[in-house]
């Protein structure tokens, strides 16, 4: 029996007990206690196994923890790293992927369930000997559940606020040893803040949580905290100099998230597909953290698990998420002629040149497009393809899941963008059952003019054609009268777009890309397909008095129109 697939798996002890299968990730370890600060900031993109790599290091570290979870990982290696760390500290780890609400009332309560749930593992406190009673009544204002609150515990904002120092010097108390300290996701609760409209008030909140915890706590041996952006000092971190951060441009720790090509093609021949190694690197490879190549792990597993139920599966995106998907539309929204070309030349697999700042509010991510390259950067849309003199990188898309996400907002941005002139698309749609072959082609060129085209050699074809296709249909379904499919069977197989009008007017629409750009040629060839494959038959039969085709040809920003 093989190991199951880790499909969002992300506790270490959870993975390690029940048979998943686990890229050891466990020199992370190693490499973290040779070059720790007292406040160690990993940034990396989501998916990224972050979090199964935060649940590691309690494993290790934590007094209490069973080593047994680590039988025959690389760690267990180092003997003497072991003997001296492992099992040896109290461990405080919290994560905050899970602190919104759609008010500061409702977050602030997020957190402190997060806290008190934490502190709720070290119940042994309120007996310890070690503590003194003031010490014990310091813990119990922590998990104090409140019957009338609108939170699960009944912390103060100032309690709550100073919960991690509080916790850790009295685990220092008790067990004599200084405390590691792990926040997951540490960014998240900034991120929503600013989508609901209370940042300022969650800033302070966190800025005065990490503050106590880092800045002024004599209890703490080190802290890790994980996220997606280095928030800029002067919002969460101020006055904090013990801070070590460590960005995916930086050359440590460039293996320890994400997978290596080694780790790809292991899991690959674990589960005998061996052949799909190409594909998986084409899809989902391309990210550079430091001078290492990494894959998303994310993708690679749900790939897999596809695989293994159906090797003729193509490969689709897993990985993009909401926030990052809002973040390419604002993009796309400010920008001029110029940043246009720009992402013409990332999704034509051209680099592009820009000025990268590392340390950002989310507040700056509004104030400029030169911000949003950045932020598009640190999470993982964008990748390194070499440094510049000052601050300035190349950049470019990692790979073909991102470029596909990106062609997919380019379109649903052009259809918004064109939509809100009714006019001027209603004249082109009135084009269609007029036969109005020049007027067609005409405004295809001026829409043209004002997207972004798909001419990289890298895209195949039949991705190129769905993009225009995308693009057109967008611009017919503005027409709520008329009945628009796409591919929807007419005859003998699929017609890329069909419409009835009410008026009884059935039309047949083939779209090709020529690759070679003979427009005519290929506007020829989806005419002689339209006959061939009778795609016309099947409105016909639904009592259509006129019908008209039209062949339809693109290559990058020409196009040409033909009317049967």
């Amino acid at each position: 029996m093989r190991k199951k697939l880790p499909i969002g798996i992300d506790g270490f002890a959870k993975l390690r007990t029940n048979d998943f299968y686990y890229a050891d990730k466990t020199m992370f370890i190693k490499e973290l206690l040779q070059n720790w600060g007292e406040v160690n900031l990993f940034t990396r993109p989501r998916r990224f196994g972050k979090s199964l790599n935060m649940s590691m290091l309690k494993c290790f570290f934590e007094v209490g923890s069973d080593p047994a979870l680590f039988d025959g990982l690389k760690i267990m290696q180092e003997k003497e790293l072991c003997e001296k760390y492992m099992g040896k500290f109290p461990v405080i780890s919290i994560s905050l992927k899970g602190v919104d609400g759609r008010s500061f009332g409702s977050a602030s309560a997020a957190l402190r369930t997060v806290i008190g749930d934490e502190a709720r593992r070290f119940d042994f406190l309120r007996e310890s000997a070690a503590l003194n009673q003031e010490e014990k009544d310091a813990y119990q204002r922590l998990i104090k559940v409140g019957a009338d609150s609108r939170a699960l515990y009944d912390m103060t904002e100032d309690v709550a606020a100073a919960s991690l120092k509080t916790l850790s010097q009295l685990l220092h108390k008790h067990y004599g040893q200084k405390v590691i300290l792990l926040i997951d996701e540490y960014d998240v609760p900034l991120d929503k803040a600013f989508q609901a409209g209370y940042y300022d008030e969650m800033v302070s909140l966190i800025r005065s949580l990490l503050g106590n915890a880092l800045k002024t706590n004599d209890s703490l041996y080190f802290a890790v905290l994980t996220g997606c952006l280095r928030i800029s000092k002067e919002s969460i971190f101020t006055g904090l100099n013990n801070l070590n951060v460590m960005t995916i441009s930086d050359p440590y720790f460039c293996d320890c998230f994400g997978f290596t090509e080694d780790e790809v093609i292991e899991i690959l021949h674990y589960y005998d597909l061996d052949g799909f190694q190409e594909i998986i690197r084409d899809w989902y490879d391309g990210y550079k953290f430091g001078n290492a190549s990494v894959y998303c792990p994310w993708d690679v597993i749900k790939y897999v698990q596809i695989l293994l139920k159906d090797k003729r599966a193509e490969p689709e995106n897993y990985w993009a998420n909401t926030s990052g998907n809002d973040l390419i539309r604002r993009l796309l929204k400010k920008a001029n002629q110029s940043t246009r070309s720009e992402v013409e030349q990332l999704i034509n697999g051209e680099a592009i040149i820009k000025t990268i700042r590392q340390e950002l509010t989310y507040r700056d991510v509004e104030d400029s497009i030169d911000n949003i390259w950045s932020v598009l950067y640190s999470t993982g849309y964008l990748t390194g393809r070499g440094r510049l003199p000052g601050k300035q990188m190349k950049l470019a898309l990692p790979n073909q899941e991102v470029r596909d996400l990106f062609i997919d907002l380019v379109k649903d941005w052009f259809t918004e963008t064109i939509q809100a002139d009714s006019e001027r698309i209603n004249r082109f749609c009135a084009a269609f059952p007029d036969g109005d072959v020049e007027t067609i082609q005409e405004m295809l060129h001026d829409y043209l003019w004002d997207s972004i085209s798909v001419r990289d050699t890298a895209v195949r074809s039949n991705m190129k054609e769905n993009f225009y296709h995308g693009m057109l249909l967008g611009l017919l379904r503005s027409q709520g009268s008329w009945l628009v499919k796409s591919n929807s069977e007419t005859g003998e197989g699929y017609s890329d777009i069909s419409i009835q009008t009410p008026d009884r007017i059935g039309i047949v629409i083939e779209i090709k890309y020529a690759d070679d750009g003979k427009l005519e040629a290929a506007c020829k060839e989806a005419l002689e397909q339209i006959e061939e494959k009778k795609y016309a038959e099947g409105i016909k039969r639904r009592g259509t008095k006129k019908m008209i085709k039209y062949g339809i040809a693109f290559c990058e920003k020409e196009c040409m129109v033909v009317m049967a």
